[in-house]
C-alpha cells in the first residue's frame, strides 16, 4: 500500500468498544490486539471499554463516545455474528449518519483469503455516527488483526495513498 513519505503521519484519537457478554479486561485478547496496533502505529487509544451484547446498551455506547469531541474513531469488536445476541450491526445501523459498505466487503474478501467461505457468516460494518467513523470488527483476535492489519492501518493513516479517511475528517460535517 503506498505511503506517502513526503507528508507527516498525523495521530488521531480512537475508542475501542468490546462487545460481548463474556469477556473481561483479563480475557479480552481481541481488544488488547487493537489497542497495541493502534498505539504501535502512532495514534493514541483515549478510550477503552467492555460491554454486553445488549443492542440498547450498543447504542448508547456508540452515541455518547461518538459525542465525545475528542474520538475521532470507534472500533468495535464482537457481536457482529448471526447468533441471538449478535446485535452490534442492528445497533450501528439505528444510529448512523451514513454507512460506509466498502468496509465489510472488503473485510470479507480479506477473511474469504483466509477463511473460505466461512467469511460469509461475517457481518461486520462500518459507518459514520456524529462525525466519527465507527469500524465493526468480529470478536475473534484473528479477524481483529486483519481489519487492523490489512484495512484500517492505512485507511487510518493520512500518508496513504490514493486516499483515506484521515483526509476528509474535517469535511465530514459540511452540508
Amino acid at each position: 500500500m503506498p505511503i506517502d513519505t513526503s507528508l507527516k503521519f498525523e495521530p488521531i484519537n480512537i475508542a475501542i468498544l468490546t462487545i460481548s457478554d463474556t469477556r473481561t479486561t483479563d480475557t479480552d485478547t481481541s481488544g488488547a490486539l487493537l489497542e497495541e496496533r493502534i498505539n504501535s502505529a502512532g495514534h493514541n487509544c483515549i478510550e477503552k471499554k467492555i460491554i454486553p451484547d445488549d443492542v440498547k446498551l450498543i447504542r448508547e455506547t456508540l452515541q455518547a463516545l461518538s459525542n465525545k469531541e475528542e474520538i475521532d474513531c470507534i472500533i468495535t469488536t464482537g457481536g457482529t455474528g448471526l447468533t441471538g445476541r449478535d446485535t452490534t450491526p442492528e445497533a450501528v445501523i439505528e444510529i448512523a449518519d451514513k454507512t460506509i459498505e466498502g468496509f465489510g466487503e472488503l473485510f470479507r474478501q480479506i477473511s474469504f483469503s483466509k477463511i473460505g467461505t466461512s467469511a460469509i457468516q461475517s457481518r461486520a460494518l462500518a459507518a459514520l455516527i456524529n462525525k466519527t467513523y465507527v469500524f465493526c470488527l468480529p470478536g475473534s483476535k484473528g479477524a481483529c488483526k486483519d481489519g487492523w492489519d490489512e484495512i484500517l492501518q492505512y485507511q487510518l493513516d493520512i500518508r496513504h495513498r490514493p486516499c483515506n479517511f484521515v483526509e476528509i475528517m474535517p469535511r465530514l460535517s459540511e452540508k
